[in-house]
């Protein structure tokens, strides 16, 4: 997991699987990452559907998801 272990915006402490769904959803490449809660209103949907998504992709076997 990448040092970042917090949310740029709130400072929540982020787990293994936001770490994924940012780098899944805004790029592989980044340096800071947002908490499910800021990612879901960043992205304008709900915090619900980012879960889906997680299980989702880790159903598809993505190696971001552990």
């Amino acid at each position: 997991m990448p040092k970042a272990t917090k949310c740029y915006l709130c400072e929540s402490k982020l787990d293994k699987n936001a770490v994924g769904l940012n780098k899944k959803l805004l790029g592989i490449k980044l340096k800071r990452f947002l908490c499910v809660d800021c990612l879901a209103t960043h992205l304008d949907v709900s915090t619900e559907d980012l879960y889906a998504k997680i299980i989702e992709f880790k159903d598809q076997g993505c190696t971001l998801f552990f």
